[in-house]
């Protein structure tokens, strides 16, 4: 680890610095540990998880095997290339060399192959096995990048320290929209462009309720509608749009060049 990833680190539940020592993560105060383990730092163990957390924590681990080579097979029938799907809300990032860019719900690390490689990467997801097949891709597409567990509730940097800031599917089922929407927004620098994806309505009746695999994990239709309303009124150029032939939905905003403090 880097001096400069180190220096934007906290302890993602009391906000005290964190220091290295012998490739552990230790809280200063508390001295509470979060080890390092199959290439990415552990915020978050499963024990800790609850609620739709914990659910989905599960679910995207069991698929994390297949979940690289279904999405390429399912954009390229659909879409006709992966590229060219996820191109449609990708294309809102503007990430400019050395900018500092974090994905909040990484998965596999499949978004940043399509992202400019010159930028530095920070990426986060609840599911272990998914983390784990992240690491193994971004070592074979040359994408130096830090991983850690954790919720997108609780994130472990400190606040105003990225140049980008984005989320990919997952925040329909997380255990608190809200406050995962305002922890992007505190971690990103004033004037940052952020952006929320995920699925909506048509794709959860459509497609996870029509598998017999996911459909009892999808019940809730109406948990799939564009969270717009949970962006805080003082963020500029809010907008939302569908894309994906209406399978998704892509919410983008900019944090105000004045710091915005959440209560």
């Amino acid at each position: 680890m880097t001096d400069e990833v180190l220096h934007i680190l906290q302890d993602p539940y009391t906000k005290h610095k964190l220091e290295l020592r012998q490739g552990t993560l230790i809280n200063q105060e508390c001295q509470k540990e979060y080890p390092y383990k199959n290439g990415y730092y552990s915020f978050v163990s499963g024990k800790e998880l609850n609620g739709n957390n914990k659910k989905y924590s599960r679910l995207y681990s069991k698929f994390a095997f297949i979940y690289t080579l279904a999405n390429r097979v399912y954009f390229f029938f659909k879409f006709g290339s992966e590229f060219k799907a996820r191109s449609e809300y990708l294309n809102e990032l503007d990430i400019k060399d050395n900018a500092k860019v974090l994905e909040v719900s990484i998965g596999t690390g499949d978004n940043l192959l399509y992202l400019n490689h010159r930028a530095r990467f920070y990426g986060i997801d609840i599911s272990k096995k998914m983390l784990t097949t992240a690491v193994k891709h971004l070592l074979k597409w040359k994408i130096p990048t830090f991983l850690g567990r954790c919720e997108a509730e609780n994130l472990p940097f400190k606040d105003n320290v990225f140049d980008v800031v984005f989320h990919i599917g997952g925040i329909n089922y997380f255990n608190d929209k809200q406050k995962a929407i305002h922890e992007m927004i505190r971690v990103a620098k004033p004037g940052t462009k952020l952006m929320i994806v995920d699925e909506t309505e048509k794709c959860i009746e459509k497609i996870y309720q029509c598998t017999p695999v996911s459909k009892k994990y999808f019940p809730d239709v109406s948990a799939a509608a564009a969270p717009v309303h949970l962006v805080p009124p003082e963020m500029q150029d809010i907008s939302v749009k569908i894309v994906n032939d209406g399978l998704f939905y892509c919410i983008t905003f900019k944090k105000p060049t004045t710091e915005t403090i959440f209560s």
